[in-house]
């Protein structure tokens, strides 16, 4: 493989780029709004109080007192809007087919005078903030932001705020849970930054390899010393190495480009170019040099590069922060390049917006998924990113879950549909996150990832595609899961044997979600109610993913880039791959729709389930009671090292491929059928 990607970077020189104010962001004259009066009827408002807005490492063992009164600090009050039931049924009622409201989107506009914060609203909440003594600093369509003395922040939302020595480090957190006064109870959804420790998104793509040199020759166990790889599955045989799983093996697959994807999945006998649908992406940071990136690796490999307007960016560099903790634009360029590339590729004639989050964390993240829905800048979004839900750090905010959904929820109403990587670390166990290359370390327990898990997302999982020719027709895919062993310096076997988890497609059932409403029918019941614990459930849950695309590390898919570095080209994996793959497909089928949006797209989805729209993608070595499929990634020499792996694939962790619905891929993989079914 052609692997050859650094993670070198120069400062970034500024240059010319839309920076985007949203329309929804309100100059509001708080002197001249007035609250609502209180009503009078039996029914008064009381104080509520927002569950789990106390991290739980801000334990009492821990606590270093008091927080000093005059630390400054930074809070984001979510609002609520005037009906958030209202929303919801909504949502549920436009995505829905049979509905009286199927298909019957609202513009922006039209869904936030329906459903947004209420002049009245906010002004009780900025009378609420300013009496505590706080300042007001930003105001949207969705949050408040205040800026205040620490005293001021306690005095606000019911708290006190201490210090706590956590892995020898002080952090601040309120010691109880927020509590809302009784004026404002309604309209306020959740409150954030009262906590050092903000959630941060990573990508979910790895890098199959930096960089690839060789001299030819064979080393003592006869594998050759010069980078290998396979135009199609087995095309290559191995000689002259140790055995492994089977007798015989091949080389694995070379990267893929887009084309091989078109014919694979039946885009490019379908004729569809996404013309007409726009995809938005959103990662953190930007890439200074994506367009051109993007248009040099089109032009390299027989497609056309973007048309002039038809990729546009939305990002306000002096707004980025966090840059150490998130890995700053040169940790986030890889993800960008590969999410463009891949909607471009499979989409070519769709116009791509992407939108820059000012970091990795959260609240920065939900700030560029509503700038699209704010804007409506997009039919669909595909974000490659996510975290875990339960880790030794404590639980996600509960209402920074709700401030989520919020945006998705107006998206639904919008036309606008969210498709979300469902993670690389297979079921997220600590056993997992003990040898997997790209897992959270701090996990406790199996578990479902976010966004990606949360019912109104799209949650994308991966396969591992398997092409008959060099030219990308479709031969099989199994599971993306795979155990990696090395070949011993003097050639004479693998270690270990069994190879140990390196890469798997997330997914499972999720403690967190009850079951939405479509995934009733097609999900098997058992696996509804068991927890990835082992634990059973009473009330069926939520299962992901919902669909699946390649994205296994071991049949790559090509990656071209610069952004301060010389222009290369190299292998990437990881359902980042997926989830912007599906996004193409959905801007596909919109042009079949003669440009009519799809929006939320797991109704359709789960509609369709175990018909020929999908190829119902199985283990393919257990379906068949053999050994598992595996195959020999040969890097070369790389620093002065032989670096050859024996990979075998379909080993996700303790999610399965199993015919139907399963945990590992989903409903599986769009065929064809699928993108024709919309004409």
């Amino acid at each position: 493989m052609e692997l050859a990607i650094t993670g070198k970077k120069t400062p970034r020189i500024p240059r010319g780029r839309t920076t985007f104010v949203a329309a929804t962001t309100m100059a509001l004259a708080v002197a001249g709004l007035t609250a609502a009066a209180p009503s009078s009827s039996a029914s008064q408002p009381t104080a509520r109080t927002l569950r789990g807005s106390h991290p739980a490492w801000a334990a009492a063992a821990a606590d270093r007192g008091a927080l000093p009164a005059a630390t400054r600090l930074t809070t984001r009050v979510y609002l609520a809007g005037q009906d958030p039931a209202g929303l919801a049924a909504y949502a549920k009622a436009v995505s829905t087919q049979g509905s009286p409201d199927y298909g019957r989107f609202l513009t922006a506009s039209q869904a936030r005078q329906r459903f947004g914060a209420t002049a009245q609203q906010l002004a009780a909440v900025h009378a609420w903030l300013t009496g505590a003594g706080l300042t007001v600093t930003a105001t949207t369509a969705h949050y408040v932001e205040v800026t205040g003395s620490a005293a001021a922040q306690a005095r606000a939302f019911g708290t006190t705020l201490h210090q706590y020595r956590v892995d020898g480090v002080l952090q601040h957190a309120p010691t109880s849970d927020v509590v809302v006064p009784p004026q404002v109870a309604s309209a306020v959804l959740a409150v954030t930054g009262l906590s050092t420790v903000t959630p941060m998104a990573r990508p979910d793509s790895v890098k199959v390899h930096d960089t690839l040199a060789g001299a030819t020759g064979t080393n003592g166990g006869g594998i050759n010393t010069t980078a290998t790889c396979s135009d199609y599955w087995g095309q290559k045989k191995v000689t002259g190495g140790p055995v492994g799983y089977t007798p015989h093996t091949t080389y694995d697959e070379c990267s893929f480009d887009p084309s091989q994807l078109r014919k694979a999945y039946g885009i490019t006998a379908s004729g569809l170019t996404g013309k007409g649908a726009t995809v938005a992406i959103v990662d953190a940071y930007a890439s200074a040099t994506m367009q051109a990136d993007a248009n040099r690796f089109a032009t390299a490999h027989g497609d056309k590069p973007f048309k002039p307007g038809q990729y546009t960016e939305v990002v306000d560099q002096s707004q980025w922060n966090s840059q150490d903790a998130c890995g700053g634009p040169a940790g986030w360029s890889g993800e960008e390049s590969l999410d463009v590339e891949m909607v471009h590729g499979l989409a070519p004639d769709a116009k791509v917006v992407y939108v820059g989050a000012n970091s990795c964390q959260d609240p920065d993240l939900l700030s560029a998924l509503a700038t699209v829905v704010d804007n409506h800048l997009a039919d669909v979004v595909s974000s490659s990113w996510g975290e875990i839900m339960h880790s030794s750090g404590g639980d996600l905010d509960p209402g920074l879950i709700a401030a989520y959904e919020q945006v998705f929820q107006q998206g639904a109403i919008e036309g606008v549909g969210f498709d979300f990587s469902a993670g690389d670390c297979g079921d997220s166990s600590p056993a997992a996150a003990a040898t997997g290359v790209n897992c959270d370390p701090s996990t406790v327990r199996a578990q479902a990832n976010y966004p990606d898990s949360d019912p109104w997302a799209t949650s994308v999982g991966g396969t591992a595609l398997g092409v008959k020719d060099k030219s990308g027709s479709y031969g099989f895919e199994t599971d993306m899961g795979t155990l990696r062993s090395t070949l011993l310096p003097d050639g004479s076997g693998w270690s270990p044997l069994p190879g140990a988890f390196y890469f798997g497609g997330g997914g499972g059932t999720s403690e967190d979600f009850a079951q939405p409403w479509y995934q009733s029918r097609a999900v098997p019941s058992g696996l509804a109610h068991t927890l990835m614990t082992g634990v059973h459930s009473a009330s069926a849950q939520r299962v992901t993913p919902d669909v699946a695309m390649n994205g296994d590390l071991y049949t790559s898919v090509l990656v071209g880039m610069s952004d301060g570095s010389p222009y290369s080209e190299g292998g990437y994996g990881g359902t980042s791959v997926a989830a912007p793959e599906f996004s193409a497909v959905q801007a596909d089928a919109i042009q079949a729709r003669h440009g009519k949006p799809i929006g939320f797209a797991n109704p359709a989805l789960y509609l369709r389930a175990g018909t020929k729209d999908f190829t119902d993608v199985v283990d393919q070595a257990a379906a068949h009671q053999q050994a598992p499929l595996n195959a020999v990634a040969d890097f070369g020499i790389v620093s002065g090292s032989l670096r050859v792996r024996l990979v075998a694939f379909g080993e996700d962790t303790s999610l399965n491929a199993v015919k139907g619905y399963d945990d590992a891929t989903g409903v599986g993989s769009p065929t064809l059928a699928y993108l024709d079914s919309f004409r």
